[in-house]
């Protein structure tokens, strides 16, 4: 009977294991005075060895419920292991139109997970960065917390 319950505990703990996002690569930042600047450049780098993986690319936002704007306007500078750049501007989606946080929140902050691109592959071996500078018509953002890039890897070729 114990040799089942150990083996069961563990089938099950496996099953769960297993069942979870698979990130190859994740990095939060925790901004300072819950303030994003324009210096607050942030940078996450990472290595891609197997071109034929697919990936989902995610940022995840934890702001204060008093963030004054529906949305936050990014640049993401994204560098290719050949030095080729590519640069685009993303406005990040924090609240519907009737102005109701999207995401999980409680009274002070929320916590949203924003998928950046699905089904992504990378063509070239190495590493690749990615850079994210807040892009607001204002210098100091007050009210985020922090942000993370997650690099998931979907078990999937291409």
């Amino acid at each position: 009977m114990i040799r089942f319950r150990l083996f069961f505990s563990f089938l099950l703990l496996s099953v769960l294991l297993s069942c979870g996002k698979n990130y190859q690569y994740q990095k939060k930042y925790e901004l300072e005075g819950e303030r994003w600047m324009y210096a607050d450049s942030l940078e996450f780098s990472f290595n891609i060895q197997d071109t034929t993986n697919i990936y989902n690319l995610y940022l995840q936002l934890d702001h204060s419920t008093d963030y004054s704007f529906q949305n936050l306007y990014t640049n993401i500078h994204t560098t290719f292991p050949s030095g080729v750049r590519l640069d685009e501007k993303l406005s990040l989606e924090l609240a519907n139109r009737a102005g109701v946080w999207l995401g999980k929140c409680n009274q002070n902050h929320c916590t949203l997970t924003i998928p950046i691109q699905q089904n992504a592959y990378f063509n070239q071996q190495g590493r690749h960065r990615i850079m994210l500078e807040q892009y607001m018509r204002q210098d100091s953002i007050p009210g985020i917390r922090s942000i993370a890039f997650m690099l998931e890897d979907t078990r999937q070729n291409r």
